[in-house]
């Protein structure tokens, strides 16, 4: 792939070559010439008047046109939708309807006897299912599901696959998109759809209208996938413009869930697979459930997460006897975690989970903006902080300045009269 000129056309103008921001065009004998700087930015298409400088796609460059609709990896465990599934098909719901008004959102469930699911995935907005069912894949392993997922996508050619950022979102997306030579965005946090700006510019010769523009060019249309870099310092938008389809995992927690419509129905497409025993590697003895008590921040309606001011790893006993009061779970900022006081399995934030509680207690966390990022979408936030001036009371719906070993007692002691007062006002 690179930048060409054709020299027919060209009249030696020298627009190209102010416009070039690596200074690598120059024009020689009255012809415009790429050289070896060339980053192939595009940056001068647009600015030639004639119609003499192209991107000339190179060999392995797919049909655009020949990939629609968008698809969703349903993860499931024991049978059962995993909440991240249930976002990601109200984001793709939005990201369909967003290309065309027949493009359609799909869940695409891997397993065995998971008719039922497929039925709830309509509900949650989903307008049908491809379902990839055999004993083999009752189980998941990574051989098993990569190839069934390959195969699917080289058949029915989707635009957008996407998939959750989970310990099984991240083996398998990364397997998939290397077997179809496809780009992969991780961890994204934002996805739009938008057009290929140079090509808009050419070809309408216009400022951009990305709504009107949309819908006319299936082979165009390209999803902007936004994440952090640099520690979240920064947000990344990244496109891959010449490849199918296009794929990205997202964080749990991060898009929104659709109303459930109950009884909803959609389109069921059955698939069935070529797999055997031969295909998967690995082979499964026996399932053990880890002996440790795990926690689910995503799903948890009420978080106490505590931060750098508990002082040490025995803060989180208070925390602990915080959650069990108030019937939530512990969180915790990065520098706990990074310190040895908890597991990362309890971090909030941009390198942790993303979560959405009814009501977020930060306690003794000063809200760095890393912080703030995994949490900010929770519905109610309570800060406690010595420091007035720490960044968490600029989101907290409520504030208390003071030491978080005296309010938070107080909390615990007072929170059954709190309940019992809530109770007697409903």
């Amino acid at each position: 792939m690179g930048i060409v000129v054709n020299k027919d056309k060209c009249v030696g103008c020298g627009l190209c070559v102010k416009a070039c921001p690596q200074a690598a065009i120059s024009v020689v004998d009255k012809k415009a010439v790429i050289g070896d700087a060339c980053n192939v930015c595009s940056q001068c298409i647009p600015k030639c008047h004639f119609g003499a400088i192209s991107l000339e796609l190179g060999e392995g460059t797919v049909d655009l046109s020949a990939y629609k609709h968008v698809w969703v990896y349903a993860e499931t465990r024991n049978g059962e939708l995993q909440g991240v599934a249930k976002e990601l098909i109200g984001e793709g719901h939005r990201l369909a309807r967003e290309i065309s008004a027949d493009t359609k959102i799909y869940a695409l469930l891997v397993g065995n006897n998971l008719e039922a699911v497929a039925q709830e995935c309509c509900e949650w907005g989903a307008d049908g299912a491809y379902l990839i069912q055999d004993e083999l894949l009752t189980n998941f392993t990574t051989d098993g599901y990569t190839k069934v997922i390959v195969d699917a996508i080289k058949e029915f050619k989707p635009e957008i696959v996407l998939y959750g950022a989970t310990h099984i979102g991240r083996d398998l997306a990364p397997r998939v998109a290397a077997r179809l030579n496809a780009g992969l965005t991780a961890d994204c946090t934002r996805l739009d759809v938008a057009l290929d700006t140079y090509k808009a510019y050419c070809e309408k010769e216009t400022t951009l209208d990305i709504a009107s523009l949309a819908t006319e060019d299936p082979a165009d249309r390209t999803l902007k996938q936004t994440r952090p870099a640099f520690g979240g310092n920064l947000m990344a938008t990244i496109v891959c413009q010449r490849t199918r389809p296009q794929m990205a995992t997202v964080r749990p927690g991060v898009m929104q869930k659709r109303e459930r419509v109950a009884g909803a129905t959609g389109e069921i497409i059955k698939v069935t697979p070529a797999i055997t025993s031969g295909d998967i590697r690995t082979q499964i003895v026996k399932i053990v459930k880890e002996a440790k008590e795990m926690v689910s921040l995503t799903d948890a309606k009420i978080i106490c997460s505590g931060g750098r001011g508990l002082g040490g790893p025995e803060g989180f006993k208070l925390m602990q006897e915080f959650a069990d009061k108030v019937g939530g779970v512990v969180g915790s900022s990065r520098a706990c975690v990074d310190a040895g006081w908890i597991d990362h399995s309890h971090q909030v934030g941009q390198t942790g989970t993303t979560v959405k509680p009814e009501i977020y207690f930060a306690c003794g966390i000063s809200g760095a903006i890393q912080h703030q990022a995994g949490m900010k979408g929770s519905k109610i936030i309570v800060a406690i902080n010595k420091d007035p001036e720490a960044p968490i009371f600029g989101i907290a719906d409520y504030g208390i300045v003071g030491d978080l070993y005296k309010v938070v007692p107080q909390i615990i002691a007072e929170w059954d009269n709190a309940e019992a007062l809530f109770a007697a006002t409903k």
